[in-house]
């Protein structure tokens, strides 16, 4: 008996549970938007790692090249070579003979995110 009123409460218990919540779906625009990076973390990151260098509310130097409307722009000023995300994340992971390499410092998200960052600038 005391089996069988043990059995009715684990059942009654397992029942009265909520089903499992169904996985998310993912939208295209949500999946580009997540690979692309927050430009709101980029921010916090520009401002910690990028800022000591680099304007984000100018183009006139500082260190290295004020950052705003470089991507309106087109080009990188020291060489005039076209703006892609992909040259971006390659010119801030490896540096160049003014800038320190950053891939040891940087996650690859926040790279990322800083990118993200500076297209809104």
């Amino acid at each position: 008996m005391i089996l069988g009123i043990a059995t009715l409460a684990v059942a009654g218990a397992v029942l009265a549970q909520d089903p499992p919540a169904a996985p998310e779906k993912t939208s295209p625009k949500k999946a580009a938007r997540a690979s692309a990076g927050s430009a709101v973390k980029g921010k916090e990151v520009f401002e910690k790692k990028c800022s000591i260098c680099h304007y984000a509310d100018k183009d006139a130097k500082k260190i290295g090249p004020g950052l705003k409307g470089m991507y309106k722009r087109g080009t990188f000023t020291v060489n005039g070579n076209k703006i892609t995300d992909e040259a971006l994340k390659t010119w801030i992971e490896n540096g160049d003979s003014l800038m320190p390499p950053m891939k040891e410092t940087l996650e690859p998200a926040q790279i990322k995110d800083v990118i993200a960052y500076v297209k809104t600038l």
